[in-house]
């Protein structure tokens, strides 16, 4: 086993060179957009009907998701604004 790195030509390590793969999305439940978001269903379902939430996707007749990314640019964008 080399126990140094291997460097490339401009000095970095080979780990260093590697593109950045961002993580895999992921689904919440509503629970955790919940414990999130700070807002109650019935506050998320009409902030969805209203068009200001993400919509849920459905996986099933009771299973209900949302896309984690979507989830973290609405927290983002309520928290620019100035209320």
């Amino acid at each position: 086993m080399n126990a140094h790195p291997q460097l490339t030509e401009n000095g970095a390590t080979a780990d260093q060179t590697l593109p950045q793969v961002p993580p895999p999305a992921r689904l919440l439940r509503l629970p955790e957009v919940m414990d999130r978001v700070g807002l109650r269903r019935s506050a998320i379902y009409q902030r969805m009907s209203e068009g200001r939430f993400p919509k849920s996707r459905s996986l099933g007749p009771k299973c209900a998701v949302w896309v984690e990314a979507e989830i973290e640019e609405w927290i983002h964008q309520v928290a620019g604004r100035d209320i």
